[in-house]
């Protein structure tokens, strides 16, 4: 898959190399005080009978102790050929990661690793034409996917903090359906953005085609 619509016109990736993540974090500021209680990661998969399609797997930390294991856990999906795919997660989630693992006295292993960040071509592409680049809106006007019953991000903090104190585990139940439809979109987005530049350039051709 052709690496064009990130400006990387000389790259490709094979699909089976790609991992889409996503990160639910007790808080937005960042900093050593913020940590990733939920980590979700889509890629393509082909099982031992030869079925092939996308999939999705979920960590998620129960206790404060538990979040060595799951950082663990999360580098044992990752290979050297391994390319990071999120939405701002260059800014965001990844940096975030470098700091958990280095605060658990953990080689951290995402620095070596390529990282395509969507939302940067996303916004190159389509900024102006909807009223902002955020992804739930990029799912609702690109992509056509509309979510029924999604817990907003800014409340996961409260719904993770909530199930440790020994409350429902309903809304935290939410909270992994929303990190699940995150990395899907990620996939649906990156070929859609790939198509599109290879349509580009379809029609740049036929354009100056004598």
């Amino acid at each position: 898959m052709s690496l064009a619509f990130a400006k990387r016109h000389e790259d490709a990736v094979h699909p089976r190399d790609l991992l889409f993540f996503d990160t639910e974090t007790t808080g937005l500021a960042g900093g050593t005080g913020t940590r990733a209680f939920m980590i979700g990661a889509a890629d393509w998969h082909v099982d031992a009978d030869g079925n092939e399609g996308l999939r999705v797997r979920q960590l998620m930390i129960s206790t404060m102790a538990a979040e060595a294991p799951m950082l663990r856990a999360f580098a044992g999906w990752l290979s050297p050929t391994t390319v990071l795919s999120s939405y701002n997660g260059r800014c965001y989630d990844a940096p975030l990661l470098k700091t958990r693992y280095r605060l658990a006295r953990m080689a951290e292993p995402l620095s070596a690793l390529d990282h395509v960040d969507l939302l940067f071509p996303t916004r190159r592409r389509y900024r102006g034409t909807w009223e902002n680049c955020r992804l739930a809106t990029i799912e609702r006007q690109l992509l056509r996917i509309v979510r029924q019953d999604d817990l907003p991000g800014a409340e996961a903090p409260a719904a993770w903090l909530s199930f440790l104190r020994g409350g429902s585990a309903g809304n935290l139940r939410r909270v992994a359906e929303h990190n699940h439809q995150d990395v899907v979109t990620l996939a649906q987005l990156f070929h859609r953005l790939v198509q599109a530049e290879a349509d580009d350039r379809e029609v740049l051709s036929f354009e100056e085609a004598p």
